[in-house]
């Protein structure tokens, strides 16, 4: 079955400006710019304002399947994750989980700018674990609070992603993992400025 015409509205905040050119998204604000390539995708753009005067973005598609109408949503979805990141930022929380080794965790930048983690200690293994942060992503240790580290960046891809790089790096591998529950885990998901 084919859906004549489906569209999705996105309403963008005073103090954002969103730049759509051959699919490839621009959102710039107060954190700063990303730039999100969504060229694959057989969407129209059209962006302006609403009767409130304020800024609009339609996202349109003609004679699409069920599966094309779905990726209307997922558009949208990414749209307002870019404009989130250009506004508030995005801030995981992760914590260390030991049973008996202590995990050290040394925060450092290698010489391309991006931050680097080195895992030590866990499961009391020699072999120490190396994750690079993705573009835009900083780490620091929480303040207050033991075996925390804060991941915060504009990017919602990347950060998760950075969080996700480091829970993997710890994974238990040839043991029971309902009794080795060890590694570095997310906590905690937020923005940086919260409301």
């Amino acid at each position: 079955m084919k859906y004549i015409f489906s569209q999705e509205q996105l309403v963008i905040p005073e103090g954002v400006s969103i730049h759509i050119r051959s699919r490839i998204v621009t959102v710039e604000g107060p954190r700063g710019k990303l730039t999100k390539d969504l060229s694959h995708i057989a969407v129209t753009f059209t962006v302006g304002k609403n009767k409130q005067g304020q800024q609009l973005v339609q996202i349109e598609i003609h004679h699409g399947q069920r599966k094309n109408v779905a990726a209307l949503r997922t558009v949208k979805s990414i749209i307002q994750n870019l404009v989130i990141g250009v506004t508030k930022g995005y801030k995981y929380k992760m914590r260390y989980v030991y049973a008996h080794f202590p995990i050290n965790v040394n925060i450092e930048k290698n010489p391309e700018g991006l931050f680097h983690l080195e895992i030590r200690n866990f499961l009391g293994e020699k072999i120490v674990r190396h994750v690079t942060m993705h573009d835009g992503v900083t780490v620091e240790a929480s303040k207050g609070v033991k075996d925390q580290i804060e991941i915060t960046g504009n990017s919602l891809e990347n950060v998760s992603q950075s969080a996700a790089d480091i829970q993997q790096a710890c994974r238990v591998r040839n043991k029971d993992i309902r009794k080795f529950l060890d590694g570095l885990y997310v906590s905690e998901r937020g923005n940086i400025l919260e409301e």
